[in-house]
């Protein structure tokens, strides 16, 4: 059975890399994947998903317009494919997360989704927080904090290198659009030093946790 799966974790974690080798695997067996990024992401090149590793390949995008179950609908009639590969997930808006799921359940065909969990502010990204809601299956793709532990939240970091303070964070658009040069990972004890919410250990620190999903196996989505 199709389903909607959502890899996500911090910056720099090779969500990318892990997106490209699954579809390669599919290639590789002579089956045909459908890649999708969004538009506005073009440090590989426009229309091309790429890897911090040097690995790549050529895409379609989509927008805040974008019908995805259309779009997904219109590739499988020009010729099967055995899933669809969907890259920087967070910059999906709650609708499009909806037209992912319903071209699972209708259209039958098995959408993975990979992308930012949070922001630099450590709030969700609206596509991630449908997304967590609405998957099926939800992986954590793991990465390191400078100090050696599992990163959880992104700094953004200025000119200068330093992070921004909680002031500036709250002024600054959470769609902009985050380059290795101004964000990092880190883990959430540090991520709440360098915001000024001082003393506070990383289970106390403003971090937003996603609820478990139910075991009961009913699809919420009809």
């Amino acid at each position: 059975m199709a389903k909607l799966y959502f890899h996500y974790s911090t910056m720099n974690a090779g969500k990318s890399t892990l997106l490209l080798q699954a579809s390669y695997n599919y290639r590789e067996r002579g089956m045909a994947t459908y890649l999708l990024t969004a538009r506005l992401d073009d440090r590989a090149g426009a229309g091309r998903i790429g890897s911090r590793i040097g690995i790549g390949a050529e895409a379609d995008t989509f927008d805040g317009t974008s019908d995805l179950f259309d779009a997904i609908r219109a590739r499988l009639a020009s010729g099967g494919i055995a899933c669809v590969f969907l890259d920087e997930a967070q910059f999906l808006t709650p609708d499009q997360v909806w037209q992912l799921a319903r071209a699972v359940d209708d259209l039958g065909v098995p959408v993975m989704c990979y992308g930012l969990r949070v922001d630099f502010r450590g709030e969700l990204f609206p596509g991630s927080a449908a997304l967590l809601a609405l998957a099926d299956e939800m992986r954590e793709v793991r990465t390191i904090c400078h100090c050696g532990k599992k990163a959880t939240m992104v700094v953004r970091r200025g000119a200068d290198g330093r992070a921004r303070s909680a002031k500036a964070r709250r002024c600054r658009s959470a769609a902009t659009r985050p380059t290795s040069r101004s964000a990092a990972a880190t883990g959430a004890k540090r991520w709440a030093t360098r915001r000024g919410v001082s003393g506070q250990c990383s289970a106390h620190a403003p971090v937003v946790q996603p609820a478990c999903q139910s075991a009961s196996g009913s699809s919420v989505r009809r």
